[in-house]
């Protein structure tokens, strides 16, 4: 009579050793949960730590320390990587300026001389090489600067204005393309506190990318929340190409003169400011969209990311 109560006995006791023992998992990995996230935002050599001396739990927090020194192990080389590659960058650049200078001035020399009509072409054409390398060379020397730059200097703009002035510093550029674009802007402004500089860089280089890649076309839409749509046919494109225009350095077969930089460095300046830009190809249609989603303080600092 007495062996059912024993094995009750047996299992109540077996039960309430398994609820503590999941007790102090659960515990643990709460623990576990909280100093990975603590450990992740903010990037700290401090380990996970849990306060249960649980094999299985500290095996398991053993194994994310690893993980974690070999994550902080490979952030590092590629912070140093991209330093080394931003220096050297901006290096190159710097050294490529003089010479290009001395090259333009005797090429300008070269053209007040008496010479053939098969000599002014030769001329002609190293000009225009020249300059087209000059160009390439001064996108990156831009691209190591915004990227390297610590701070921006936040000021009240109005966004629509800020637009107007990019588009109108454009306006012979789509005249030579017989482009006519169409601009649908608020009546009233639309105000934020952004750099001005950086602004201005990011409609510039989001507009010659649509005019390079225009099929004739280009319209230019902002709402009354400040979200601006970029929109221009370009049949030469893909959606896989339009995936990457972001991308450091990503050129389309149709533009091999540039350095692939423009979309990046106004991507780049657009989450600097708190804001969000993204492209679509839909239709055989771009459509780059752009927006900033709030206003930031007069006093706050941007940090580069």
């Amino acid at each position: 009579m007495l062996l059912p109560w024993i094995l009750c006995g047996v299992l109540a006791i077996a039960l309430l050793v398994a609820v503590a023992k999941i007790i102090i998992l659960k515990r643990s990995m709460d623990e576990i949960c909280t100093e990975f996230k603590r450990s992740i935002a903010e990037d700290t050599n401090v380990q996970v730590s849990i306060s249960s001396g649980d094999k299985t739990a500290r095996n398991l927090a053993k194994a994310i320390n690893r993980e974690l020194a070999h994550l902080r192990k490979l952030k590092l080389q590629y912070a140093s990587g991209d330093r080394e590659l931003k220096e050297a960058v901006t290096n190159i650049s710097h050294d490529l300026r003089t010479p290009l200078t001395a090259i333009n001035g005797y090429l300008d020399l070269l053209c007040r001389e008496e010479k053939s009509e098969k000599v002014e072409n030769y001329i002609s054409q190293i000009k225009n090489r020249t300059e087209s390398l000059k160009s390439l060379t001064e996108e990156l020397f831009r691209y190591s600067v915004v990227t390297t730059m610590q701070e921006l200097k936040p000021e009240r703009l109005d966004l629509v204005r800020a637009l107007e002035e990019s588009l109108l510093s454009f306006y012979a550029v789509m005249q030579e393309k017989g482009i006519q674009p169409e601009i649908t802007l608020p009546e009233e402004p639309v105000w934020r506190v952004l750099d001005a500089g950086a602004t201005n860089r990011i409609f510039s280089n989001i507009i010659s990318n649509a005019v390079k890649y225009s099929d004739g076309d280009l319209s230019v839409t902002m709402d009354e929340r400040g979200c601006i749509t970029f929109s221009n046919r370009a049949k030469s494109l893909s959606t896989i190409e339009v995936g990457r225009l972001f991308d450091r350095f990503y050129t389309v077969e149709a533009s091999r003169s540039s350095t692939g930089l423009g979309l990046s460095i106004a991507k780049v300046l657009t989450e600097r400011m708190g804001g969000d830009i993204s492209a679509q190809y839909q239709n055989e249609r771009l459509y780059v969209r752009l927006e900033f989603v709030g206003f930031l303080s007069d006093t706050q600092v941007v940090s580069p990311k």
